[in-house]
């Protein structure tokens, strides 16, 4: 009797199909990092954010992580600049194009003549100068001091940006940017094609 009790009592406590099933446990999906817009196969670094003007999510070798990304579009910005100016300049001399009383040589050898000159020392006096005056504009930025954005210096003497939206002004730093970057790459290879075949403009 007492066993047959008990042999009923045992379906009673056996686990169900159920229970016996391994549960599955929760699936944890990993948070999908964006991929960059200029580099597809690669994840968009975490630091460009898209706040600043021409963010296509390239910065391969993580300069942006190592400095303050403002300080790098400040470089960017300035080198872009005088890069834009350059390239006009550079066709100008070799197309006769000269300063009052600058010697007439060709743009490829202006350097070494401005040096053996003397006039390239006026000329690193001055940018100094001008550098000076926009170092603590820079450094306010840096340390959060005021809300100036890179590159700004006050300057809109054709009042480009008067009374524009904030989408307009995003579009108009986007224009100048991508003109920076082209400006940068075009005078490179200009006075590279220049130094190869020493001919004048167009340099081949």
């Amino acid at each position: 009797m007492s066993l047959s009790l008990h042999s009923a009592a045992l379906p009673a406590f056996a686990p169900t199909s159920a229970m016996r099933a391994p549960v599955a446990a929760p699936r944890l999906s990993a948070p999908q990092m964006a991929k960059s817009q200029a580099l597809p196969f690669l994840e968009c670094p975490a630091h460009l954010d898209g706040s600043l003007a021409g963010d296509v999510g390239f910065d391969p070798y993580g300069f942006g992580s190592m400095y303050n990304i403002k300080y790098m579009r400040e470089a960017e910005l300035k080198h872009g600049r005088i890069c834009m100016l350059a390239f006009f300049g550079y066709i100008s001399v070799d197309r006769g194009f000269y300063a009052p009383g600058a010697p007439h040589v060709s743009s490829l050898a202006a350097h070494d003549v401005t040096v053996q000159s003397g006039h390239m020392v006026f000329l690193l006096f001055v940018v100094g100068i001008l550098e000076s005056l926009g170092y603590t504009a820079i450094n306010q930025m840096l340390s959060g001091e005021t809300e100036r954005e890179p590159g700004d210096y006050g300057l809109d003497g054709f009042n480009y940006l008067k009374d524009k939206s904030p989408a307009e002004v995003k579009r108009m730093q986007f224009y100048e940017i991508v003109h920076c970057r082209a400006a940068m790459l075009a005078f490179s290879g200009m006075v590279t094609v220049s130094a190869m075949y020493g001919k004048p403009f167009p340099y081949f």
